[in-house]
């Protein structure tokens, strides 16, 4: 009976595994979709309006 033991745990975090995955499957998409999409076409955009800008450094001002 050891085996069984043994086996249950794997067996159970597979079971939850999957359900994870599909739970993030199926929720892509839906209403929110267009507007998850308009914002990643804003930043694209505001990203190539201007290349030379950098990234926004003012989280490590404070550890600075």
């Amino acid at each position: 009976m050891d085996y069984v033991s043994a086996l249950v745990p794997p067996v159970v975090m597979a079971v939850f595994f999957i359900g994870l995955v599909r739970t993030i499957i199926k929720s892509q998409g839906g209403p929110n979709k267009a507007k998850e999409d308009a914002a990643v076409d804003a930043a694209l955009a505001r990203d190539q309006a201007d290349p030379h800008a950098g990234p926004d450094l003012r989280l490590t001002s404070a550890f600075g």
